[in-house]
């Protein structure tokens, strides 16, 4: 009832078409307002010829926009004498027609002149003469005109991946504007863009087939104008403004000398990577010089450099860009040796040396070019260590390539006229492993960094490496939506955000299934991203836990199959692309490695179906890379053709193997005896009998488990089996049958019939001339009493999630923030500072006197000192000269610090505790707290350092078993607590 309540509020938000902004556009004549198609014809849209060659390229595409959905082009006038209701479009300072409104005050600009990149929409009555009504796109600038075009080609339902990913526009026969004024900018971020990197084999493949090798280019790969010009209207339509070109053996600036006007026509600013100063590509010197003078190198040959880079400022002077500065060595690596300190100071001679080139090329001081250096790696150390940046540079703080931020400006930094900003990661090559493969990126996760990047105000560029960037979609655009209004978009809303996406997308009846699809998706890839992924990763034993995150990507592929085929025929191309094919290929990944776990256990165990696991897990190989050969070769008759070439299986290092194998995964083939041969293996264990007594895991009355006993066949022939249960409250889902190789046995407890306290019986399981006892264990307390609220210990554990607290106590503006979805299991709770001011102007919080602190009523049955685990986030230590740290206290003890990130922890040392992290995508801390007596206790963790993203807490009191996502949540008597 609940999806279909959301689906009609989706149907009736204004919304749906225009993600989280005011909506102007209505398909009906209720209201009036503008008809811009009505009755069978389409207002003119008018373009000053003096504006802006971006401003009449993207009304040329509206124009192709309001085709693609009335099935009417209208005309495209430079001149306002058109028909009596036009559309007027047009910058400040730039339109004629857009001047003589302002100056006979028809229109007031005054909440967008001079602003940057901002724009009104207005319904204006008989602005011009012969014009009875007119809509009005107005930008301050050229982009702020060009978004407003956008904004509206979105509002009308045309997807600003209508060509990326084949999201069709759904045919309108009347378009109306309604009166009123909308206005929007400045964004939150001045300069917010993409950067493809590893981009081979995926996207390169692309383009050269797409492409093919046009005369005139100098590289094979053809990243030429023809592709770059789709690339730039949805950056555009997305609300970006920037781009760093792909650069593996690509040469953006010389593979085609049309690639750098075309961006400026569109509006685009361009930049280079992290690695490749002045606006020169690697590849344009390693194809002058690589022969003859190696890879570059200032100390060697500083006047051929020099050289090189004033070749590059002096041929895109003329365009708009932001020019790194600085310098790495060659294919992503430090400089030449010569110790830290010797390479900080030629760094620093470097930079007074490029600026000097700028001061020359543009005649102009260097403070008035905009320049980013790009603190990446051990940029980021020298920089730390002293190095001195211009004031007006932008310094780029670079996450940990797992997207987690190394560093955020301190209050002075905040200061510098050039402001800072981020260089975030989707996709990324190199160490522990790579992950290139598909989105594994969570919204949440997203938000939840570059949130804090806005607070710290790291928000004068937002650049994220989108890798091939096909995948990223949703991502992606999240991404840009947040660097455009952060305030927008919250720690609450950002399912809102994939509802609104997903309705845009395919319509408002699935929405909410197809969000909630999304969101898992990313969700369950980003535990550990399918690189990572292994047959030993999950326990296979313990909590159900490999089962169940098989389940849970069975689940939305059911779905999303099951929605699928219930679209229409027209939506299916793109949810093919965004939802089904991503959805399906991750969880039969998952399934491959759950037959690969099963394999080594019964290889173990001796059981017959070894072979059967090691036949199904060589099937599945073979169904997954079939998925992919049919999303490249026959998904739209090759349209996306070698998007799925970028191998995921068979890592054995950080490098992607050169094609998907199974070389890594050891698989074992048997060769059973003729006999039938009974043994014995039970939940919680790996071990398995054939004689011996076993046990399983206690159930309790809180949890009232169901816990399963496996018997197998070690030989080829059946035999029949018998299951007695010695106890009245003990019951067993099947009590005979015959065994071929496999049979589970499902136990349960008949919770009228046990006694109360602790019960013990035992299951006699029979056959093939073998008996096998499994002990079963109950307990079935009086207490806790049922008016009590917190969670019960249940097999000598407690696992709480963070947002299931008693009580969240805020301290002034400092308090625990709920992120929705967060993380690998439920949600996050975040310590924050809500000061503008940003918390490391001030010192960490102190529990009971300014610390906010979260509470969690319990009960345990035994006491004893207890290991608690606090499962937090990777995040890193962002604060310069400071860890992070939280605190814990039991009852109305003492707060005990628990360092969760240590002072200096950062991913450039590429140490164990780092990698762990980002493998695991969680990081666990642990505390010994004295229980002195058993029964009701009160957990309290205490903000210290913000930052800190609390996942789940784990007491274990005995009980806990290995498992990768830790225990499922234990038994909670709940009540509603505001958040």
């Amino acid at each position: 009832m609940r999806a279909w309540l959301l689906a009609g509020l989706l149907f009736c938000s204004p919304g749906v078409l225009a993600l989280g902004q005011q909506r102007y556009v209505q398909f009906d004549v209720s209201g009036g307002g503008f008809a811009l198609v009505n009755a069978g014809a389409a207002a003119d849209l008018i373009v000053d010829s003096n504006d802006f060659a971006a401003v009449m390229l993207a009304a040329k595409n509206l124009q192709s926009d309001i085709a693609r959905v009335s099935g009417l082009a209208p005309r495209l006038l430079q001149d306002p004498h058109g028909g009596r209701h036009a559309v007027l479009i047009g910058t400040i300072g730039h339109s004629e027609a857009i001047d003589r409104l302002i100056a006979q005050h028809k229109l007031d600009v005054a909440a967008i002149a001079g602003k940057w990149e901002s724009f009104l929409v207005q319904v204006v009555a008989q602005p011009l003469p012969g014009i009875d009504s007119a809509l009005v796109i107005c930008g301050s600038d050229r982009r702020g005109t060009v978004f407003g075009i956008y904004d509206l080609s979105e509002q009308i339902g045309v997807s600003p991946w209508y060509d990326w990913a084949d999201v069709p526009s759904r045919h309108r026969d009347r378009i109306f504007i309604k009166a009123g004024r909308y206005v929007q900018g400045e964004p939150a971020v001045k300069y917010r863009g993409i950067f493809l990197n590893d981009e081979y084999p995926d996207l390169t493949r692309w383009v050269r087939e797409k492409y093919g090798n046009a005369p005139g280019y100098a590289s094979a790969a053809n990243y030429g104008h023809e592709f770059y010009a789709r690339l730039f209207e949805l950056i555009l339509r997305l609300k970006g403004n920037y781009l760093w070109p792909a650069m593996w053996d690509n040469a953006f600036n010389e593979d085609d000398p049309d690639n750098p006007r075309l961006a400026d026509e569109y509006g685009v600013v361009m930049g280079t990577s992290h690695q490749e100063p002045m606006l020169r590509a690697q590849q344009e010197w390693d194809r002058r010089y690589l022969q003859d003078h190696g890879h570059w190198n200032y100390a060697k040959e500083p006047e051929l450099l020099q050289q090189f880079w004033r070749e590059g400022i002096r041929r895109n002077r003329n365009y708009e860009s932001l020019i790194t500065i600085g310098l790495r060595g060659a294919n992503d690596t430090p400089m030449a040796p010569g110790g830290p300190e010797a390479n900080r100071k030629l760094l620093e001679r470097i930079v007074d040396v490029q600026r000097g080139i700028l001061a020359d090329e543009f005649k102009t001081e260097p403070a008035k070019v905009p320049q980013v250096w790009c603190l990446y790696k051990e940029v980021m150390d020298f920089y730390d260590a002293g190095m001195r940046v211009p004031d007006d540079v932008t310094l780029l703080w670079a996450d940990d390539n797992w997207g987690n931020l190394r560093r955020l400006p301190t209050a002075a930094e905040r200061m510098r006229s050039g402001g800072s900003g981020i260089y975030y990661h989707f996709d990324y090559h190199g160490g522990p492993r790579s992950y290139q493969w598909i989105n594994a990126n969570p919204l949440p996760k997203i938000w939840d960094q570059m949130s804090l990047a806005k607070q710290y105000g790291a928000d004068r560029i937002w650049i994220v490496n989108v890798g091939h960037f096909k995948g990223y979609e949703l991502a992606t655009e999240y991404f840009m939506h947040l660097a455009w209004n952060t305030a927008r978009w919250t720690n609450d809303n950002i399912g809102e955000f994939t509802r609104l996406w997903a309705a845009r997308e395919f319509g408002p009846r699935y929405a909410p299934q197809i969000a909630d699809i999304l969101a898992k998706y990313a969700k369950y890839n980003g535990r550990r991203k399918p690189e990572l992924l292994d047959a030993g990763t999950y326990s296979l034993v313990n909590y159900h836990e490999f089962e169940r995150v098989v389940a849970d990507f069975d689940g939305i592929a059911a779905k999303a199959q099951e929605i699928s085929d219930n679209l229409p025929a027209a939506d299916r191309a793109a949810f093919y692309e965004l939802v089904l094919f991503p959805t399906q290929a991750s969880a039969q990944l998952n399934r491959m490695y759950l037959a690969a776990a099963r394999n080594a256990l019964y290889a173990s165990q001796g059981r017959a179906s070894t072979d059967d696991m090691a036949a199904q897990t060589r099937a599945l190989f073979r169904a997954e890379t079939g998925l992919m050969d049919e999303y490249n070769r026959s998904f739209l008759n090759g349209r996306w053709d070698h998007f799925m070439d970028q191998p995921v299986i068979g890592y054995v290092n950080w490098r992607d193997p050169p094609q998907n194998n199974l070389d890594a995964i050891k698989l074992t083939d048997v060769r059973p005896p003729r006999a039938a041969s009974m043994a014995v293996a039970v939940e919680g264990s790996e071990a398995s009998s054939s004689r011996e007594s076993l046990a399983l895991p206690q159930f309790d009355a809180f949890n009232r488990q169901r816990r399963y006993i496996d018997i197998f066949n070690q030989g080829q022939s059946g035999f029949e089996f018998t299951a007695i249960a010695h106890r009245p409250w003990i019951a067993v889902d099947a009590t005979h049958g015959r065994v071929t190789k496999d049979s589970r046995l499902w136990v349960s407890i008949d919770w009228h019939k046990v006694p109360r306290g602790k019960a013990a019986g035992d299951v006699t399981v029979s056959g093939a001339g073998r008996q096998v006892t499994v002990k079963v264990q109950a307990f079935n307390p009086t207490e806790p009493a049922p008016t009590f609220r917190g969670f019960v210990e249940g097999e000598g554990i407690l696992s709480m999630e963070a947002e299931h607290f008693s009580a969240n106590q805020a301290a002034g503006d400092r308090r625990w923030r709920r992120i929705e979805d967060y993380g690998r299991t439920l949600s996050g709770m975040r310590a924050s500072d809500m000061r503008a001011a940003g918390p490391e102007d001030t010192a960490p919080a102190t529990p009971d006197r300014d610390s906010p602190h979260l509470e969690y009523a319990m009960y345990l049955f035994d006491s004893g000192s207890f290991d608690v685990s606090l499962i937090t986030a990777p995040t890193l230590n962002f604060i310069p000269g400071r860890g992070l740290e939280a605190a814990i206290s039991l009852d109305d003890g003492r707060a005990r610090m628990i360092e969760v990130v240590r002072p200096g922890l950062d991913a450039q040392d590429q140490n164990r505790e780092w990698a762990q992290s980002v493998e695991n995508n969680a990081r666990t801390v642990h505390a010994k707290l004295d229980f002195t007596k058993p029964g009701y206790h009160t957990l309290k963790i205490w903000m210290i350092d913000p930052g800190v993203v609390l996942q789940k807490i784990v007491v274990d009191a005995g009980g806990l078993r290995p498992s990768y996502l830790g225990p499922p949540e234990s038994f909670r008597w709940a009540e509603r607590s505001a958040r």
